[in-house]
Order: structure tokens, then C-alpha cells, then sequence
């Protein structure tokens, strides 16, 4: 997700639709968890900037996370470390530690972890522009805590929240620790505030087969399925 022109919500493959542009002015990245589906631009993209820009990417993640960036991916066997290129004192990209609750303030945008429930670390965000507010699940099983925190947010008017299995894979849903369509029914059923929910991860073999269910499952809370260029004002 791009947030104004200046920050981006995990960055997956959706990220090679920007331009040049569009990716020299991107001065804020925010992850949820470290697999590959959420972070697979990010050495493309500094790469590819670097050069252009006065000023490092800064890159926001739990600790655990950007210790599986540093170890795994900027290494110098898979990808160089921009970290430290051209130099330490002044690199491409920089990391910034954050934790579950804790609230980054980015020109009156306020950007919150929140918590989540995945195989790995991973943490979920809150958006508020102060006028309205957005969360996005992250990639999450069953979460009784993100529930508590959304059910608090007065301003809130969108739930992006994760769908990847359809219900013949529950186990396998399970497993991952991910969410099915009567899975996603029992997640909403926690939900007390009003909002206008959409549909994420889906995957893309079961997209209409997923959303049917989702239908039969929890439509009575409407949610739909989030669409590629889909303009959210907050």
C-alpha cells in the first residue's frame, strides 16, 4: 500500500507497477513480517534510487524482523547491504526498530503497529490522518488482541484484513496461520465498531471460490474484496 507519495506498506511484487518517480520520493517503508511476498522489492527498489536520493529509505520493522532482513537478504551472498553502501555513515537504507503499540508520527500521520498472529513475527498497522483511520490485519490467524485494539480506534472507517485459504483448506490455513472464510466470520464477529471491511492475500487460483465463501460465511459484515489501485481517503 502506498500511503500519500511518501510511504509504503509492505512492499511486494505490486511495488514494480510505480515509476521511477514515484519510487525516488518513497522515504518510509513499513513491514509486517519478513516473507518474501512483503518485502521482495525492497532491494530492487533501493538499489535502483539510491543514487538519486539526499536522504537513506528508512525501513520500519520489529527487531526479529530486521534481523532476518540483515541475515537473509542484505548479506552480500543474496543482495549487498545497503546498510552500508556507499557508506555506513551515510548508506542507502536504514533500519528503525519498532514494537507492537508503538506509534510513529510521519507530517500528522500517525502509524501504529498493531498486534498479529503469523508464523513468523509479524505485526499489523494502524493509519490515522486524524480525521479517519485504517487498519490493516497483516498477514494473521486467529487474533483476539488486534480486536481489542481496533474496537478502541473512535475514527476508524476501513479493515483491510487477510482471507488466503479458502474453507476446504482450513487445516492448511491453520497450520499457516492464516484465515479461511468461516475463520474470517469468527474474527468479525469480534469486531464493535462500524467500518467498511475489504478482503486481502486472497490466492489467486480461488479468488472467486474464496469470495463466495467469504459471502456465505460473513456477509452480513459486507466485506469485499480489495481491488489492485483502490484509493482509500482517510
Amino acid at each position: 500500500m502506498l500511503l500519500d507519495h511518501d510511504v509504503l506498506i509492505d512492499a511486494g511484487t505490486g511495488v514494480s507497477d510505480l515509476s521511477l518517480t514515484e519510487l525516488s520520493l518513497i522515504d518510509h517503508i513499513f513491514i509486517t513480517h519478513s516473507h518474501l511476498d512483503h518485502i521482495s522489492s525492497i532491494p530492487f527498489m533501493v538499489d535502483t534510487v539510491g543514487g538519486m536520493r539526499a536522504n537513506p529509505v528508512i525501513v520500519y520493522a520489529q527487531p526479529a524482523t530486521i534481523e532476518i532482513m540483515r541475515n537473509h537478504i542484505f548479506n552480500w551472498s543474496i543482495w549487498p547491504d545497503f546498510s552500508q553502501i556507499p557508506t555506513a555513515e551515510s548508506p542507502f537504507l536504514r533500519y528503525q526498530p519498532i514494537q507492537v503499540g508503538q506509534e510513529i508520527e510521519l507530517k500528522n500521520r500517525k502509524i501504529t503497529a498493531v498486534p498479529a498472529n503469523h508464523v513468523v513475527p509479524t505485526v499489523g498497522f494502524h493509519l490515522d490522518s486524524g480525521r479517519s483511520s485504517l487498519v490493516f490485519s497483516g498477514d494473521t490467524t486467529t487474533n483476539d488482541a488486534l480486536w481489542k485494539v481496533v474496537n478502541k480506534i473512535a475514527n476508524l472507517k476501513y479493515l483491510i484484513i487477510e482471507t488466503a485459504f479458502c474453507n476446504r483448506e482450513k487445516q492448511l490455513a491453520v497450520v499457516s496461520k492464516h484465515l479461511c472464510p468461516s475463520m474470517l466470520a469468527e474474527e468479525l464477529a469480534k469486531l464493535e465498531r462500524s467500518a467498511e471491511i475489504f478482503i486481502t492475500h486472497l490466492k489467486p487460483g480461488e479468488i472467486e471460490l474464496t469470495m463466495q465463501e467469504i459471502e456465505e460465511c460473513a456477509g452480513q459484515y459486507k466485506p469485499r474484496m480489495l481491488q489492485n489501485n483502490q484509493v482509500f481517503e482517510l
